[in-house]
This record gives structure tokens, sequence and C-alpha cells, in this order.
């Protein structure tokens, strides 16, 4: 199933998408068709993830649920309030290599600020003083189990609720400059982590192996690999991190991005005005315009 949240920053309502032209969650006319969720839920939150993943059943068939208009709505993060953005770096082989790094042999961990996270067309905000802000594609995993000390990869994806296109906007000057030594500063400036539109549960996304990601900025290609790229896989990730920290339902794992970000040296940084649009096959698109931090 693909499920959004829809309405104004702190008074989402979950919604149901179904339909011909599902994947985009665009509410365009294109074949959607959008059920209010409330009967079933209050939000999209890590307790009602927890409770589908013991209960796949608790959504009933679209047609049981009443019909809701999104049009003009602002679309949310399909997802509210994780208790942790987790974020893996260089795990592509072909970014490791544009970055100037060997491809690391375990997977590198840092953490943006939950609060980063904003709906898939909201604005996003320039840092005062930045001059290297920079996008960057990444598939998001959510937890819809409480993961510990999995014993093995194979039991990984079933503590998957489901997959989301994530931008890990990225200030390279605060990342790599002024960190001290951690990436952490140069992730978790407010509103850098546009997520949605559209969370697709683990059942209908497909591989995550292989998925196709692309980037482009102001109409100008940029990104475009697949996951297949992967250094260390979904399945592995989740491995990996169970064994140093609890994955909780609803938090968000960003798993990486593929070559063709600026810093890279190819492309300019982003600045006021700048359009970047992202989308992941299957998971639907996003668009984000960039405006100076007030």
């Amino acid at each position: 199933m693909r499920l959004m949240r829809i309405g104004e920053p702190g008074h989402e309502r979950p919604v149901l998408v179904s339909g011909d032209g599902i994947g985009t969650g665009s509410g365009d006319g294109t074949g959607e068709r959008h059920h209010d969720l409330r009967p079933v839920t209050a939000d999209i939150d890590g307790a009602f993830l927890a409770a589908l993943a013991e209960d796949p059943a608790l959504v009933p068939d679209p047609a049981a649920l009443p019909e809701t208009s999104i049009e003009g709505e602002r679309i949310g993060a399909p997802v509210a309030r994780p208790s942790a953005v987790l974020c893996i770096g260089q795990n592509y082989a072909a970014h490791a290599a544009e970055s100037g790094a060997e491809p690391p042999q375990r997977p590198i961990l840092f953490y943006k600020s939950p609060n980063t996270v904003v709906g898939p067309r909201d604005d996003v905000l320039i840092p005062r003083g930045s001059v290297r802000t920079d996008w960057e594609v990444e598939l998001a995993v959510v937890i819809g189990r409480r993961a510990r000390y999995l014993s093995s990869p194979a039991e990984a994806l079933a503590h998957v609720a489901g997959y989301a296109v994530s931008n890990d906007v990225s200030e390279r000057a605060f990342q790599l400059e002024e960190s001290g030594g951690q990436w952490s500063k140069g992730k978790s400036c407010e509103t850098f982590n546009p997520l949605g539109p559209v969370l697709v549960t683990a059942d209908e996304a497909g591989d995550p192996r292989e998925l196709r990601l692309r980037s482009w900025v102001n109409g100008e290609p940029r990104q475009d690999s697949t996951t297949a790229d992967m250094i260390f896989g979904v399945a592995e990730l989740i491995h990996d991190l169970s064994q140093y920290l609890v994955l909780e339902p609803g938090d968000v794992i960003n798993t990486g991005t593929p070559e063709g970000v600026a810093l890279s040296g190819r492309f300019p940084y982003l600045g006021a005005g700048d359009v970047v649009e992202l989308e992941i096959s299957g998971l639907g698109r996003q668009r984000s315009v960039f405006r100076p931090a007030p």
C-alpha cells in the first residue's frame, strides 16, 4: 500500500492512495484515489507502523474507507515524528569515488536531527553564510518493527515498514571544514530532509536493490543510477546498525546517494531560487525550491 500525510505542518491527516495512477502521490488527477485513514489511525507514526507490522489486515480494503480530496493541499512527510534519522555515508561505489574516498569496509553512520524532516514540496532553506549547499537523492527505509541484535541480514527486511524518496541535503563546508570531525553539522540544518511524497510498504515496493534514482537541478539532469550500486544493501545496513543501536518503528534510514552531486566538482552548488527534483522508481517524485534562511 501507499501512505501519505496531507495538511499543514503539525496538522497532517493520514491518507491511503489507491488507483491506476498510484506511485506519484501527486493528487493531480493521474488515476490516483485518496482515502481517509482516520477511521484506522490518527497519524502515520511509529505506533501505527508497529501495529501494522503485527496485523497487516489493520488497514481495510480502500473501498471500505471514505474517499477524500487532496487537491491544493500540502503534502507532508509520509511518516510523523521519527525518533531518529540515521544516514549512511559513501554507500554507492561511484559516489565514493567522486568524493575522493576509498569504498568503505564497514557502513559509515551519521545522524541528522529528526526535525530536519519536511514535506516533499516544502521549501528548503539555505543556511546563513552557506556557499556549498548540495543535494542527494536517497532511498529512505522506514522501520516497522523494533530491531536489536539481529542475528543475520536475512532477518532484517522483516523489520522494514516501507520505502520513500529522501533528499539528504548537505552543507559541505559545515560538514567537512567546520565539523570538528563529525558530519552532522552539515546535515542537520532546518528543512534539510525533504521526505516523500508516499511511503510505499515493503510488500509493494519491490526489490530494494533494483530501484532507479534520479535528480535534476533547474530541469538539468544530475544523478541517474540504481540501488544496485549500493555497497551495503538495505538488509546488510539494518543488520549492521542493530548491533550498535536499537531501531524503533518510525525511524528513518537514509541509505546513501549515487554519484552526481555538487561535491564532485562537476556542478555548481545550490543558490536561492534553484529547484531540485528527485525521483525513485515506484516511490514518486519530489520538488523543492531553495530559498535563503530568514
